[in-house]
């Protein structure tokens, strides 16, 4: 499609307290529907908005639907799709991030109160949350709200230990809850955490490496970063320099020898391989509208288009995504794995 079909930035106003907290969520939102020749399977919900999306080992998938709030659970062996954490469960809002710990039998989710923006996700909490719910049944286990008030819980990793790591877009601030505590702490604070500008969105996706240190993205300034950790500290924070500058990088998946899965919100899901203090990046698909995040099943990445367009530009709102929305299955080639 032509350049009308893009979107211009939009800005996506939360009220924490009676104030109001503007985040730039980025710019080039595409409205295109996804490239139709890949495998897909619909997700529930005329205003689901599917912003995350974590697997587990038997094969199922958890997605978190930003628009109408829950989780929905995916099994790709049946193409079965059913709702799996109601939404408002635990007085949850808007599900970002989703993180499937299953050494400790927990579905983790970022719940942020976007009603402001006319999300329809119903729930009691206004402030931002991690939710913890049972990777079985789907029931509450706890709730652990962010310090401030104008946090924004945006996507989640557990370490070997259990202990939980946050990226706060609002701040420049990774958080830890260590297992069994009931508040965070601050895990790592720097500026380079922070947006490119003033009203930008700044952390986002966030995974272990496989050399132990915390990787982290920044949506706005479109960095990688990594964060060294020893004995379960931060230790120094090193902006990578990548082949070329990521745009609007999302979500962060692991994916084995020091690389991951990475989502570019300009449309595509690329393979990052860490080079010492540099990233080589490949894209390995592409043609997707609002790609949000992915998970990975074997030899296939599960890739999450949220349509966000429609729901944080206000020159769309009168206008209707592709329905249903839809997660895609992106084969992964042995290039993609050496």
């Amino acid at each position: 499609m032509g350049p009308t079909s893009w979107a211009t930035a939009s800005t996506m106003r939360v009220w924490y307290s009676s104030q109001l907290v503007v985040l730039v969520l980025g710019v080039g939102f595409s409205v295109r529907a996804a490239t139709p020749t890949l495998e897909s399977i619909p997700i529930p919900g005329t205003k689901a908005f599917p912003e995350s999306i974590t697997s587990t080992t038997d094969g199922t998938l958890y997605v978190g639907r930003l628009g109408d709030g829950g989780i929905v659970r995916v099994k790709p062996r049946t193409r079965e799709s059913t709702i799996f954490v109601q939404p408002g469960a635990s007085g949850s809002r808007s599900i970002l991030g989703v993180f499937a710990d299953e050494a400790s039998n927990t579905l983790w989710a970022c719940s942020n109160d976007l009603s402001a923006l006319g999300a329809p996700a119903t729930g009691s909490d206004t402030r931002s949350a991690l939710k913890a719910f049972d990777l079985k049944t789907g029931n509450g286990k706890r709730s652990v709200s962010l310090p401030g008030s104008h946090a924004f819980c945006n996507d989640i990793a557990v370490d070997a230990k259990g202990s939980v790591y946050v990226t706060d877009s609002a701040n420049p601030t990774i958080l830890k809850v260590s297992a069994g505590a009931t508040a965070f702490d601050v895990f790592a604070q720097d500026s380079s955490f922070s947006a490119a500008q003033s009203d930008g969105a700044g952390l986002d996706g966030i995974a272990f490496g496989s050399d132990g240190n915390l990787y982290v993205t920044t949506y706005t300034a479109g960095e990688l970063l990594r964060v060294e950790v020893k004995d379960g500290r931060a230790g120094r924070i090193t902006t990578l320099s990548g082949t070329r500058h990521l745009r609007l990088p999302d979500a962060l998946r692991t994916f084995g020898n020091n690389s991951f899965l990475l989502i570019e919100g300009s449309g595509t899901l690329d393979r990052v391989v860490i080079q010492g203090d540099g990233f080589a990046v490949t894209p390995i698909h592409g043609g997707f509208a609002t790609p949000t995040s992915v998970a990975r099943i074997g030899t296939t990445a599960w890739v999450s288009d949220g349509q966000l367009a429609f729901f944080f530009d206000p020159s769309k709102k009168a206008l209707s995504p592709s329905l249903p929305f839809r997660i895609y299955a992106v084969p992964l080639r042995k290039e993609d794995t050496k």
